[in-house]
């Protein structure tokens, strides 16, 4: 027997939306211990949020904010500070994680409506058009860039444009987008975005970071309903000594500064989100010849995770699937969808077409393993 897959730390690859494979030097640039008041820690927080602003050509009109924890935590920050207690969101839909910001919304008693979309179905831009033209209580539109749940992309550039023109602002979980897709502040229109130092950055989990312009979160003084996810109240103690409130997460801060050099050397979102497609097309590509079936149409695949159908082989196991990938190397995702029993593999990380093959190659050795030559679509 083959020895299984591993990453230069002997880790298996991760195929999956994050937390995900990343560097060796990624990890070792954890191995050193700063104060939180120590001047190196000091420049390296700033530059960090600097290149953030950068990321978005927001440098004139733009701040960024970091905040400890996963990404869900920097998107109930933006929901509890973007939005007052007495505005109302218009919540898009298509998928898990804009129900996740509905049930943020009650937790913090936040007044909101949905428009739902399937999950491989992407937003509807016209209902939101005519829902904006029609509700004037409606102050801010909430959207995923990229959901999770299927890969599917919205169509980020024409929502901005619509809400725009009817004067809310728009909030944007990027979680599964920024680094890999483009999202600049000079063709989309947004009060904030919020992404995490993992997934597409290629860093260590434990830092969100809300992406803000100025303008807008100079108004949210005051309606954080949470003491530790106020971004207002962070931002103000940022700029008055440079320094987190509470305990900042040290070695991930030192892992994403290090992230963000490899990513600068790949050639940004260009670079990073280039490997990512290459990787995807190929991962799907191999699926296919084996008879796989995807979710999505090519054209609304976001190069970040893949759903497949379920074979409907009597002879497929998706549980011994899993395990038996995983023993050669690869660990990947189960489904996460209501529409379709499926499973996902993601494209993301520090992996490349190489990885692809090697993944592509251990699905075909558990399919001999179960007496399966191709895959039958549902």
């Amino acid at each position: 027997m083959t020895s299984p897959a591993s990453s230069p730390t002997g880790d298996p690859y991760l195929l999956t939306p994050g937390p995900l494979t990343t560097s060796p030097t990624v990890k070792q640039a954890m191995l050193h211990d700063y104060g939180s008041r120590d001047q190196t820690f000091i420049n390296i927080n700033a530059n960090i949020l600097d290149r953030l602003v950068v990321m978005v050509d927001g440098e004139d009109s733009h701040v960024s904010v970091p905040l400890q924890g996963s990404g869900t935590f920097v998107v109930e920050a933006m929901i509890g500070n973007f939005i007052p207690a007495g505005g109302r969101a218009l919540i898009l839909v298509n998928g898990a994680y804009g129900h996740r910001i509905a049930k943020i919304c009650d937790y913090y008693r936040r007044d909101y409506v949905i428009q739902e979309s399937a999950e491989d179905i992407p937003v509807d831009t016209e209902a939101l058009d005519q829902t904006l033209d029609s509700d004037s209580t409606i102050t801010h539109v909430v959207m995923v860039y990229c959901e999770t749940t299927s890969g599917i992309l919205n169509p980020i550039e024409r929502i901005s444009e619509v809400v725009s023109r009817h004067g809310r602002g728009l909030l944007i979980d990027a979680m599964s987008a920024f680094g890999a897709l483009p999202l600049s502040s000079r063709n989309i229109e947004f009060d904030a975005v919020v992404a995490s130092s993992n997934k597409c950055l290629e860093g260590a989990p434990g830092m969100g970071f809300c992406i803000a312009r100025r303008s807008a979160i100079e108004n949210t003084k005051g309606n954080s309903p949470s003491l530790s996810l106020d971004l207002y109240d962070q931002w103000q103690a940022m700029n008055n000594n440079k320094q987190w409130r509470f305990t900042p997460p040290t070695h991930v801060l030192l892992a994403f500064n290090q992230a963000m050099n490899e990513f600068d050397e790949e050639g940004g979102v260009v670079g990073r989100g280039g490997r990512y497609r290459k990787n995807c097309d190929y991962l799907v590509s191999g699926m296919r010849e084996l008879g796989f079936k995807t979710l999505l149409p090519d054209e609304l695949q976001a190069p970040v995770i893949i759903t497949f159908h379920m074979p409907a082989n009597a002879e497929f196991d998706f549980d011994a699937f899993y395990e038996g990938l995983k023993e050669q190397g690869y660990v990947i995702y189960p489904g996460k969808l209501t529409v379709a029993d499926s499973f996902r593999m993601g494209c993301i990380g520090r992996l490349d077409q190489t990885h692809m093959q090697g993944a592509l190659d251990a699905v075909k050795s558990i399919l001999n393993q179960f007496g399966i030559t191709r895959v039958q679509s549902v």
